[in-house]
């Protein structure tokens, strides 16, 4: 598995190896062991959630669960194309505000790392596109928050509005929140 750390960091590009032959390919998508051994120490994973959004444009963010129930997600495409985004919102952090992003798709195989204390959403670029990803804690409405997908000087490469539900449309700009999350120096 090949790993590439981004500027953020703590956030981790993953690109598992495929096989393939004339009926398709085989790919091992998550191994504790190859990561540990690469260097990658994560924490347990304890829920899978998979969503599919029908149209080009669809974003989906930016979405964060806080502690007590704080989340890392590692993110990967099922079916589709979009471009995934983390953004740092720990109190301290010098890179607090910053954001990357990545494309996944289906063709390229790539996951994303996204440590608790980032906010993380998407936008698709293909319809009928499917996102799937395992979660360090499981879902707690109570700790369930938002912030607004245009306050935090993304390129999303929008061609068009953006599809959005009414939760991401009245989150709270990045500069009116108070981030529950506090930097504790360098992670992974």
């Amino acid at each position: 598995m090949e790993l590439r750390k981004t500027s953020l960091p703590g956030v981790v590009v993953l690109t598992p190896q495929r096989f393939g032959d004339h009926r398709g390919f085989f790919s091992e998508s998550w191994n504790r062991r190859v990561l540990e051994a690469a260097g990658l120490h994560l924490p347990e994973f304890v829920q899978d959630n998979h969503s599919m959004s029908l149209e080009v444009g669809t974003l989906r963010g930016l979405h964060f669960q806080a502690p007590p129930h704080a989340q890392g997600k590692l993110v990967r495409c099922g079916r589709g194309r979009l471009f995934d985004v983390a953004v740092d919102i720990r109190k301290g952090s010098p890179t607090y505000g910053q954001w990357v992003g990545e494309e996944l798709s289906y063709e390229n195989g790539r996951q994303l790392w996204i440590p608790a204390g980032f906010l993380h959403g998407f936008v698709t670029r293909e319809p009928d596109t499917e996102i799937i990803y395992k979660c360090t804690d499981h879902y707690a409405p109570d700790c369930d928050g938002a912030v607004r997908w245009d306050s935090c000087g993304i390129d999303w490469g929008l061609k068009v509005d953006p599809v959005l539900s009414e939760k991401d449309t009245i989150a709270p700009q990045l500069a009116d929140f108070d981030s529950p999350f506090t930097y504790e120096g360098t992670q992974a």
